[in-house]
């Protein structure tokens, strides 16, 4: 444009003004262009602002000719390709290091993201819906910030397990209480529970049970266990019974009907005849007496109350024999039931 200017007043005048004036329009031409092509920017580099002159063209040589260098991973805005008016800001926010932690390995890289949420999704790290982050997503990134994730998952498993059987026991007041008898053997059984478990980084954390079932009953075992008291007879078996009672015994030789209206009888190797107060011993009970033998309460007597019983012997003899004796006497069965 200069070189056009001058030609044309070349040809308007040779003279020397002529060319003096013609020299002072160039140079104005000049200051003009050059005043128009210088552009003042504000650069912003992390909160700190510079103040630079250029007379490039965009964003990126206005940077290089100050010798502001622009990393890989740093953000600018604008653009480094934007062209440049008289006066603008340009934004740089460096990137710093990070570490992230994932799947047993950890990644040092830098980045410029806002927060760890954005930093995850620049680096291409997929997150599951229950993964944990710490710090939290919306923490913002600081230099060597350490990123730890953890795969959270969950499944469903099943599992057998064995169900005990209970011992039940049924009394028989018609056995030793010494006597016990297994009527049913038990057997355990099996249930089948489903567990929902919780994993984190490959390891059970939690489980949680969501349904079980019953895949086997259990049979109790039955034990039949007598409650009942025994004495040993003189024959040398045992027999159940009722009640014990501590009397005072004395002996008669009477022969003939007894209250009850049967005879006396002795009878040492079957049932005997004895007299008692029907108000401590009913009549028609079967005792047992240590010494004597099994016997009936068949007769009474006006001396016989209280604690007392009279035994029948064959012979006066026997009868003065036996004299009188403190006697744990034992009531076998009571009237209607033997």
């Amino acid at each position: 444009m200069v070189n056009k200017i001058t030609s044309q007043l070349k040809k308007l005048t040779g003279s020397p003004k002529a060319k003096m004036v013609a020299g002072l329009i160039v140079i104005a031409i000049m200051v003009v262009t050059l005043l128009s092509m210088r552009k003042t920017l504000i650069v912003n580099i992390d909160g700190k602002e510079t103040t630079i002159t250029t007379y490039k063209g965009n964003v990126k040589a206005a940077l290089q000719d100050n010798n502001i260098t622009v990393g890989q991973k740093d953000k600018i805005t604008p653009g480094l390709s934007t062209e440049l008016s008289r006066t603008g800001r340009v934004n740089i926010h460096r990137a710093v290091n990070v570490s992230i932690s994932v799947d047993g390995q950890t990644t040092h890289v830098a980045s410029a993201e806002k927060t760890v949420a954005d930093m995850l999704k620049a680096e291409g790290v997929i997150l599951g819906d229950k993964d944990k982050i710490e710090p939290v997503k919306e923490t913002e990134i600081t230099k060597d910030t350490s990123v730890k994730i953890t795969r959270v998952d969950s499944k469903i498993v099943k599992e057998e397990s064995k169900l005990d059987y209970e011992t039940v026991i049924q009394t028989d007041d018609n056995l030793d209480k010494s006597v016990s008898k297994t009527i049913t053997e038990g057997e355990c059984g099996s249930k089948e529970t489903t567990y929902m478990l919780t994993l984190e980084d490959g390891k059970e954390v939690k489980r949680t049970v969501v349904a079980q079932k019953v895949t086997k009953k259990p049979v109790n075992k039955v034990i039949k266990k007598g409650t009942a008291e025994t004495v040993t007879l003189s024959r040398g078996e045992s027999t159940v019974y009722k009640k014990k009672m501590n009397m005072v015994t004395t002996a008669y030789a009477i022969h003939g009907g007894t209250a009850s209206g049967a005879t006396t009888v002795r009878n040492p190797n079957g049932l005997s005849t004895i007299a008692v107060d029907p108000n401590v011993i009913p009549l028609g009970t079967k005792v047992y007496v240590p010494g004597y033998g099994l016997a009936v309460a068949q007769d009474t007597g006006s001396a016989i109350k209280n604690n007392k019983i009279d035994l029948f012997m064959n012979t006066s003899s026997e009868a003065y024999n036996w004299g009188v004796r403190n006697v744990e006497v034992y009531i076998i069965a009571y009237p209607g039931q033997w």
